[in-house]
């Protein structure tokens, strides 16, 4: 556990105002200038300013510097941290869920597929512990409908389709998951908010999404993914 302290009092979102929202993805890479703490906190606050209904952020030392600047913003946090025996990175156990709930995210995002997690950690009991000992909204970060339903059944309030294309059996898939986003709407239950994550490139394609079933929309590389933005204009002018 890391030094900041619990929160004794869960603030649960409210769907009603995040359904058909655009919740913007402020990361950068290892090694950027732009992963330092107070221009992830500015980028922040200039998606929210611009009528982002919410943040997705990484590392409980991003999560806090956009807290602090930006109190009632809404964050969904995670911590990427990558272990010799699991492919799972997305806050894969209860340490790193612990430190984002800590560092003052509303919303846990997870990795909930049904690979193997590190320490041979067991999603439903994360899943049992978040939910009983912080009382925090959970996101299950998937890459298939079995896996996006099977973490709803175990309680996660969330679902979106970020590792659709990003695991060993959706390797050959390329998102968006187009083809995710209407059989998970229709078959998870009403209240959980089913989220497009991964892939969307342009406004056209965040509406596209809503169209096609999702509650809201992450766009993270198009809007802030400066590095790979520029890498990407670089390689299409030297070719």
């Amino acid at each position: 556990m890391l030094g900041f302290p619990v929160r004794k009092t869960p603030v649960l979102p409210d769907p009603s105002l995040l359904r058909g929202g655009l919740i913007v993805s402020v990361q950068a890479p290892e090694g950027s200038p732009m992963r330092d703490p107070q221009v992830i906190a500015a980028m922040a606050e200039a998606s929210l300013n611009n009528g982002a209904v919410g943040v997705r952020l990484e590392s409980p030392e991003h999560i806090g510097a956009v807290r602090r600047r930006c109190p009632e913003a809404l964050i969904i946090g995670l911590w990427k941290r990558t272990f010799p025996d699991s492919s799972v990175y997305i806050t894969p156990g209860w340490e790193e869920i612990q430190a984002v709930w800590a560092a003052g995210a509303d919303v846990i995002a997870l990795d909930a597929t049904d690979r193997v997690r590190p320490a041979g950690a067991l999603l439903p009991d994360l899943v049992q512990r978040a939910k009983q000992e912080l009382g925090a909204c959970l996101m299950a970060d998937v890459d298939s409908l079995e896996n996006g339903l099977r973490a709803a059944e175990l309680g996660c309030d969330w679902v979106g389709t970020t590792l659709y294309g990003y695991t060993e059996s959706t390797a050959s898939l390329k998102p968006p998951a187009w083809t995710l986003l209407r059989p998970l709407r229709e078959q998870l239950p009403d209240p959980v908010m089913l989220i497009c994550e991964g892939g969307i490139a342009s406004a056209q394609q965040a509406r596209q999404a809503l169209d096609g079933g999702s509650d809201a929309v992450v766009v993270g590389t198009a809007i802030t993914g400066v590095d790979l933005q520029v890498a990407a204009y670089r390689r299409a002018l030297e070719s």
